[in-house]
């Protein structure tokens, strides 16, 4: 059998690592491990802060609850607003996968059956 030649041999680990990074996970709502490593390279230490969710129906009666939360909220968007940095930062943190799951698989593995096309027709 014949080996591939350099060519082909970058060509076909440029498609595996794009399927490795790429591929979503099968369960839950997890983000690929190229979106896993864009939030880690963003924010190592987990400093940044997280847009708190809303407040659920029904504990706006609750006034200690409700200081808290626009006492997260401020510090947020304090964070936010500091400097343009900080909201790229934080905006690549937030982000998840731009595709849905089964729309980025299908992507994948035509991109990956293309790349082996490309290689084996690369002589």
């Amino acid at each position: 059998m014949r080996q591939p030649n350099r060519v082909q041999w970058i060509v076909l680990s440029l498609a595996a690592a794009l399927l490795v990074f790429a591929w979503p996970p099968d369960r839950g709502h997890g983000t690929s491990l190229a979106v896993k490593l864009a939030h880690w390279m963003i924010d190592p230490r987990g400093s940044l802060p997280a847009l708190p969710p809303p407040l659920p129906p029904g504990v706006g009666d609750n006034g200690d609850i409700v200081a808290q939360h626009d006492e997260l909220e401020s510090e947020y968007f304090r964070i936010y607003n500091s400097s343009r940095l900080a909201r790229w930062r934080m905006d690549v943190k937030a982000a998840g996968d731009p595709l849905d799951p089964t729309t980025t698989r299908q992507w994948l593995v035509a991109i990956a059956v293309a790349a082996v096309f490309v290689s084996w027709r690369l002589k």
